[in-house]
């Protein structure tokens, strides 16, 4: 599996981009955090990080309207005004958006179909043309949750979902095994994650690609284990030179 920021932070970015990272994801809830400046500067300081460290490396930046002509709009500019050979515009699943990701298909953009739950949707945004289907792990595991059980009885009812698709390991294991027969071209990227052993997880069940938020990767790299044995290696070596 490969590894994305999930930030629109300038340092994390860089910090992740420094150290082999290839992706960013963001969405208007990350840049929200950021102080407040013209969005698409805050994009081209993104896209002028990537230039420096890895050309090559992928940028999902979402649309900001459920309009389908805005979305398009919206889509077309992101493409001319960033130029980033890597840059995919994250659209949300939804009847109405899959028209729009399938025009954009056509016209050679990059779509990131983004907010999916289900395998169903995921289906879906493949077939209209989606290069990238980004589930939500840690909010498809939330619907477990009493407070959903209203929804979620009421699509086991109906024979929607099962409750086994409350489960985000199912979900990306069952979706990576029909993309590998008849949708190739899509990568799965598992977002929305709440650990270290999500993000782990993520890699084990399927996804191409987990997204990582910056406060994990302190968690990632340590180990006490890790620290004991280097710390005996220093010293047996310093021994050994005295």
């Amino acid at each position: 599996m490969k590894l994305f920021v999930d930030s629109a932070n300038l340092r994390d970015i860089e910090e992740a981009l420094s150290r082999g990272f290839s992706g960013i994801t963001t969405n208007p809830s990350l840049l929200a955090k950021e102080p407040k400046s013209e969005f698409e500067k805050h994009i081209g300081r993104i896209v002028d990080l990537i230039l420096k460290y890895n050309p090559l490396a992928h940028l999902s930046v979402e649309v900001f309207s459920r309009d389908a002509k805005e979305i398009l709009n919206q889509a077309r500019n992101f493409k001319r005004r960033f130029g980033l050979r890597g840059l995919s515009v994250k659209v949300q699943i939804g009847w109405d958006e899959l028209r729009v990701i399938n025009a954009l298909f056509d016209e050679g953009i990059s779509v990131n179909c983004t907010c999916n739950m289900s395998v169903a949707q995921a289906v879906l945004a493949a077939t209209a043309g989606a290069e990238f289907i980004s589930f939500f792990w840690g909010r498809i595991r939330d619907g477990k949750e009493i407070k959903h059980a209203r929804e979620r009885d009421d699509l086991i009812k109906r024979k929607v979902l099962t409750r086994e698709d409350f489960n985000p390991y199912s979900v990306v294991c069952e979706a990576r095994a029909l993309f590998d027969c008849s949708y190739p071209n899509a990568k799965i990227i598992a977002g929305s994650m709440r650990s270290v052993s999500d993000i782990v997880d993520a890699g084990l069940a399927g996804a191409h690609i987990v997204t990582v938020p910056p406060k994990f990767f302190k968690d990632m790299v340590s180990h006490f284990k890790t620290d004991e044995v280097v710390k005996q290696f220093l010293s047996d070596f310093e021994q050994w030179l005295n």
